[in-house]
């Protein structure tokens, strides 16, 4: 190896590139990635629970829903084109009557119990939308957003066992 000292008559530009930064950064670099890439592939491991079914406690101040949408067809199946139907119970009603009886549902369970203050889990009532197969989206949705809109925290779907379908094969 020779170091260049500057002396003598040549002027000529010096032509070698200094590596040592280069090589300096690239093991700085090195050395961030081999520490950060275990963390970024690292997952919190966890049990996630089993899906079972857990029968519904019905208390007697819950709301229960049905949302579907007509037979158009007459075949026996919901179309899933029509407008949304939505009954409280068996009575049909339309969106702004169901944020009324909502709201209306409440305030008389906060007059019955004495207020707020008096509010627990197992004396508020839950809403169970029980929705058609073929009802689409937009249809559920918006009872759910109407019910949270009246006041009720917990929002619940019931659902049939697979055993005890009653649905028509689909073709």
């Amino acid at each position: 190896m020779g170091i260049s000292t500057g002396s003598g008559g040549d002027d000529a530009p010096m032509s070698d590139i200094n590596t040592t930064p280069l090589v300096d950064v690239m093991l700085v670099l090195l050395i961030i990635f081999l520490i950060t890439i275990p963390v970024v592939l690292e997952t919190v491991d966890l049990r996630l629970p089993d899906v079972a079914f857990e029968p519904t406690t019905t208390k007697p101040d819950n709301v229960l829903l049905s949302v579907r949408t007509p037979d158009l067809n007459g075949d026996g199946v919901p179309d899933g084109t029509g407008e949304c139907q939505v009954y409280w119970g068996n009575t049909p009603i339309d969106s702004t009557t169901l944020l009324e009886r909502g709201q209306n549902k409440l305030e008389t369970l906060l007059e019955d119990i004495g207020g707020v203050e008096n509010i627990t889990e197992d004396n508020f009532p839950e809403v169970h939308i029980r929705g058609d197969v073929a009802t689409p989206y937009k249809c559920i949705g918006g009872v759910i957003y109407t019910m949270q809109y009246a006041g009720f925290q917990k929002i619940g779907f019931i659902s049939q066992p697979v055993g005890a379908s009653a649905l028509r094969p689909r073709q």
